[in-house]
């Protein structure tokens, strides 16, 4: 962490409860006088005394520090974007088991469905495709969704979201988000563990085991293991979910300034009955349909199962003059196999026939594919960072290099339905004869080379200014089954941060990001990369050495040079010729605070307002809502310290989506919803304690897929679930 921040902590120990609660709700109404609420330096101090019951730091919401975003330790406050940290407690209590989970609970972000694990998540109207894992990126695509959302938060010590381009830390992506995930690590020198049994709704079973150990006399090396299995029906038909996962690690003090960690991560999902797309939407006749949401399209032969294998490796070494030495290795491994049927069309509301969205000339309502792919990923990142002198001021440094390579392998077969085959949908219940497979064939094979060098600086302009500017040089290419294509690009960052007082901070960002695309023009050039432009206005504070944040921003993101088809093909050739598209602008506000109100009370509470057009003023993804407000809180009772309660709601706008049918284009909706969750834990001795979480306390029916077909979200349930920590 920097001098900076440490004098800045330093001077927010004494800030006094009563001004610190004026000032959250100062901020959260936005007045003229929210600044005059701060304590300034000059003002005397009220020391209090310290609750003997209070939860320790580590059961706060908020997360002091952080190296996202610019791979510099800084607290949020220093940091000039939109960032979130969900921590262990917070996934605790509002028992987030998986990233999708911490995701749907997330500020800003937002999720489409299109199957029982096919979910894609967006941030300001853009997809998100960067997943990272200690900071090192796994491109994702869409088509091959191999469930990284469906990572087990056990392994995790937090969840890191930087909102907007995040092309200093990822290189290549849209200008959306990136996610990194946090591993827990070996950090106990004593005997320590942590064991859960959770039972809950649709028969779900679950059990963790959370080891710690040293290996040592003296500690200096130390282990960790994590291991789990979770198994559990559903509401829908025919579906069930399988989950198996292990994570160790050691760590190591090869000195009193080197430290190694070496792990292994497994994680396991299997699906039956598992769903690839919705029920229809709609009849031939125009009119909604209205199926049981526990109806599955799902035939009982459909099954969807991931696996991944991590190794990694991680040296520090620090310095005397406080530099340190970061190198980080891994190699990743996921592989899919998944047998799906799928269905699209409207149902005739007579004869239960299934008619194709496309009209009397294609007579097929859906298909089976049988999928196999590996995904791997080699990823080697070495940086270093500390402090320098520069004109009688202290300022930060980060350089590094890196390089990964991912390869994509995919084979598959597909099998058309026709509307014949089928029958009558009204009576359709998964007994449809599985296809006789064909041998699958070859249809992706590509390996993705990127070499980078970035680097950044933290300057100290004066006492209450700072300035961050950095960039990255990303030299890209791929190669695929039929074509090389090579890219090399520089995405800069800079942002300026002003410290009000102690305890508030504005900045102004400019950061980028670009992402290759394998489009040609009728020339037979391949389009220049999507480039990712956000720019950014806030306004943060710091309350009590981090334990409470807020941030208030404005953003405005460009997205350029997006491929459009042009309708016709490259001369001489039979592949269509595309065009570069400028225009795309998503512009909003978005707001956060997360953290201690009080000793006894949590919060997070965070709002996004967003539009989004593109180059002809025509709304950007309609089906993604524009507006989302997620809160959650937890109270101990003062009277009852063992009792701990809470709840909170996540509320979204109407979306829409205009989709194609033989009869013209209809609208698809989904209303303004908000679902509410509740929670509680009673601590039976100092260490075993029992929990309680009941979601969708009022059984919301909402749709999750805005299209032709309807994706219904999770109904009412309920988890109970004993931890016992030793």
């Amino acid at each position: 962490m920097s001098l900076a921040t440490l004098s800045r902590g330093a001077a927010q120990k004494t800030a006094p409860v009563p001004s610190l609660l004026a000032a959250c709700i100062a901020l959260a109404l936005l007045p003229v006088t929210a600044f005059a609420a701060a304590p300034q330096p000059n003002e005397t101090m009220v020391v209090e005394a310290a609750d003997n019951d209070a939860p320790p730091p580590g059961a706060d919401y908020s997360v002091p520090a952080t190296t996202v975003g610019t791979k510099m330790p800084m607290i949020q406050r220093d940091i000039p974007q939109s960032v979130s940290v969900i921590g262990k407690q917070r996934m605790e209590d509002q028992n987030l088991q998986s990233l999708g989970e911490v995701m749907d609970n997330t500020t800003g972000i937002s999720s489409s469905s299109s199957g029982s694990s096919r979910v894609l998540y967006y941030s300001r109207g853009f997809q998100i495709d960067n997943y990272m894992v200690d900071g090192i990126p796994t491109y994702f695509q869409s088509q091959w969704n191999l469930g990284d959302a469906l990572s087990d938060s056990a392994l995790y010590d937090r969840v890191e979201v930087v909102r907007g381009a995040t092309g200093l830390m990822t290189g290549t992506g849209n200008p959306s988000a990136a996610i990194n995930m946090v591993r827990k690590h070996a950090d106990s020198r004593e005997f320590t563990g942590d064991l859960s049994v959770e039972y809950g709704s649709w028969n779900k079973q679950r059990y963790v085991a959370d080891i710690s150990t040293p290996l040592t006399q003296d500690g200096n090396v130390r282990a960790r293991m994590v291991t789990g299995y979770q198994h559990n029906d559903s509401w829908l038909d025919r579906y069930s979910r399988e989950r198996k996962f292990f994570y160790g690690v050691v760590d190591a003090d090869l000195s009193d300034y080197s430290t190694l960690s070496v792990g292994y991560e497994y994680q396991e999902n299997n699906e039956n009955g598992a769903t690839w797309g919705g029920l229809p939407r709609w009849y031939t006749d125009g009119s909604r349909t209205h199926f049981d949401r526990s109806r599955s399209t799902a035939p009982d032969w459909a099954y969807n199962d991931k696996n991944s294998n991590k190794v990694f490796a991680t040296l520090k070494q620090r310095f005397n003059n406080n530099w340190e030495l970061t190198f980080n290795g891994t190699h990743t491994e996921t592989k899919i196999d998944s047998r799906l049927m799928y269905l699209d069309g409207l149902v005739d509301k007579t004869t239960g026939a299934m008619v194709s969205p496309y009209g009397p000339s294609y007579p097929y309502v859906g298909g089976t594919g049988y999928n196999t792919g590996t995904r791997k990923v080699d990823a080697l990142d070495l940086f270093a960072n500390g402090p320098y002198q520069l004109f009688g001021r202290q300022h930060e440094l980060m350089a590094g290099v890196s390089y990964s390579k991912q390869t994509n392998r995919y084979r598959n077969t597909w099998a058309n339905i026709s509307d014949t085959e089928l029958g009558n949908f009204n009576h359709y219940n998964g007994g449809f004869p599985e296809t006789d497979w064909g041998d699958l064939s070859l249809i992706q094979d590509d390996k993705t080379h990127m070499k980078s060098a970035y680097t950044a600086t933290r300057i100290s302009l004066a006492d209450p200014l700072h300035l961050i500017i950095g960039a990255r040089y990303t030299q890209w290419n791929t190669d695929t089954l039929n074509q090389h294509i090579a890219k090399n690009n520089t995405t800069p960052y800079a942002g300026l941060i002003y410290d009000i007082n102690d305890n508030w901070s504005t900045y102004a960002s400019y950061t980028s990001i670009f992402q290759p695309q394998t489009y040609r023009d009728r020339s037979g050039n391949y389009l220049s990369p999507i480039k990712g432009k956000n720019y950014e206005l806030g306004l943060k504070s710091d309350w009590m050495n981090s334990r409470l944040t807020t941030s208030l921003a404005l953003f405005r993101i460009e997205q350029d040079n997006v491929g459009e088809s042009t309708g016709t093909y490259i001369p001489g050739t039979t592949e269509t010729a595309y065009r570069s598209v400028n225009g795309t602008v998503s512009k909003g506000i978005e707001f956060e605070l997360n953290g201690a109100l009080t000793d006894n009370w949590q919060m997070t509470f965070g709002a996004t307002r967003y539009v989004a057009e593109d180059g002809e003023g025509k709304a950007f993804s309609p089906e993604l809502p524009r507006t989302t407000v997620k809160l959650f809180t937890r109270y101990r009772l003062p009277m009852l310290p063992a009792l701990t309660v809470g709840g909170g709601a996540n509320w979204q706008n109407q979306v829409y989506k205009d989709a194609d049918t033989p009869n013209g284009t209809w609208r698809a909706r989904q209303g303004s919803y908000a679902l509410v969750d509740l929670f509680a834990r009673y601590e039976v001795t100092k260490n075993l304690s029992v929990q309680a979480n009941l979601n969708n306390l009022f059984d919301k029916s909402y749709d999750t897929y805005v299209d032709r077909s309807v994706e219904y979200g999770e109904p009412r349930n309920v988890t109970v679930s004993a931890n016992y920590r030793f």
